[in-house]
């Protein structure tokens, strides 16, 4: 690393920190040679993530481009923003590890995945647009799909407690 002061190569690190979000290194170093401290960002460099959409034309994956169309999905509902972030990263994440290019209708399928078991009105917005709904009656199909799904009643006792489970009282 270059002195910003004196232009010397030489110096140390005196502390290092992860950043706030995870996504990089924060290290404050100081030159050998003039005494100047200075702080760097180490982050990991990604592969360019491109996108194949319907039409079969090819584009940059944007991030910003998702969480939008997510927060589309969220508006006015109880969701916190860090929520919003977290299904992001985990799908960027998840994209990231599957290599260079990506399918737009495997990140719309990521993304309903996710919104599913977070909340059921931004999973049936966010679907009204990935699955291109053209009348009432998809919109209805899909509710019903949603009913389908068994949820835990939280007023009816558990027949077997995961504490009685681990501890092998069954």
């Amino acid at each position: 690393m270059r002195c910003p002061k004196c232009g010397s190569r030489d110096d140390k690190v005196i502390d290092s920190r992860q950043s706030r979000d995870s996504s990089s290194i924060r290290r404050r170093r100081e030159c050998l040679s003039c005494g100047y401290r200075f702080t760097t960002y180490e982050e990991i460099e990604r592969s360019d993530l491109r996108v194949v959409k319907r039409d079969r034309t090819h584009e940059p994956f944007d991030r910003r481009k998702l969480a939008g169309s997510i927060a589309k999905a969220f508006e006015k509902r109880s969701t916190s923003l860090v929520t919003l972030e977290q299904v992001v990263d985990e799908i960027v994440h998840d994209l990231e590890t599957g290599g260079r290019e990506v399918q737009s209708a495997d990140i719309g399928a990521k993304v309903l995945e996710k919104l599913r078991g977070i909340d059921e009105v931004a999973y049936l917005r966010y679907a009204s647009v990935h699955r291109r709904f053209e009348d009432v009656d998809q919109f209805v199909d899909a509710i019903q799909a949603l009913g389908r799904r068994v949820r835990p009643d939280t007023k009816q006792r558990e027949l077997f407690p995961p504490e009685q489970v681990n501890h092998g009282r069954v």
